[in-house]
């Protein structure tokens, strides 16, 4: 894919810059993204917030084209603040960059809404292909996060069938897809552990998959959360 940007207008011949608002807390990697990307002239840097709740504020305020959002960030993670953006500015495209690669902050940004998942240290190159993918309307996967994706992407099994969930394994799902651990949905539901552990048991066993992120997945291929 080229990394040129294309226009944020419906005009083909509009020179109009990309708007861009970066939500990122670290002081050095904001500096290093107004270096590396604004040099560029079809982006402009419209505004910078350090922490989750700043960042959905100044993307209501500013309506930019595109956030490069950081995952883990101080009072809002940058999750959260994705899917608050995607709820209520759904035009808005959203670039996570960020140096979280693991199973489950993978799924849970993809179910979150972003556009596109970026690993930092990655080329700039990488990023400007990843910020076009999403000026475009098409989702863009770092290589490194595509690949672990991949993992999980083949049907586990035929026989795996979502309808015979209950409607417990199916809450129990939904929150497995947003990236809660068996802790976290414990407390959010007011079950014990041990209760939690069975339903993720029995949701595996109904449709046929070998881990949460593959239960994830099929919850997610198939609209069912």
């Amino acid at each position: 894919m080229s990394s040129e940007l294309p226009s944020p207008t419906n005009s083909p011949t509009s020179s109009t810059p990309l708007r861009v608002v970066i939500v990122e807390d670290d002081p050095m990697m904001q500096l290093g993204l107004e270096q590396s990307l604004f040099t560029n002239p079809q982006l402009e840097l419209v505004g910078q917030a350090e922490d989750g709740y700043m960042g959905v504020e100044m993307t209501k305020q500013l309506q930019p084209d595109i956030v490069v959002m950081d995952i883990g960030l101080p009072r809002l993670d940058g999750i959260a603040a994705t899917q608050q953006i995607k709820a209520e500015l759904p035009e808005v495209r959203v670039v996570i960059l960020t140096s979280h690669t693991t199973d489950r902050e993978i799924i849970a940004s993809l179910s979150s809404g972003a556009d596109a998942y970026c690993v930092k240290g990655s080329s700039v190159e990488r990023l400007l292909q990843a910020i076009a993918a999403a000026a475009e309307g098409a989702t863009y996967l770092d290589p490194q996060i595509g690949r672990q994706v991949l993992k999980h992407l083949s049907p586990p099994s035929p026989t795996g069938n979502v309808s015979n969930l209950s409607q417990r394994e199916l809450e129990v799902l939904k929150l497995i897809v947003e990236g809660n651990s068996n802790p976290e949905i414990a407390a959010k539901l007011y079950l014990s552990a041990n209760t939690v552990k069975t339903h993720v048991r029995g949701i595996m066993n109904k449709l046929s998959v070998d881990d949460r992120v593959q239960a994830a997945v099929v919850a997610l291929r198939s609209g069912i959360v």
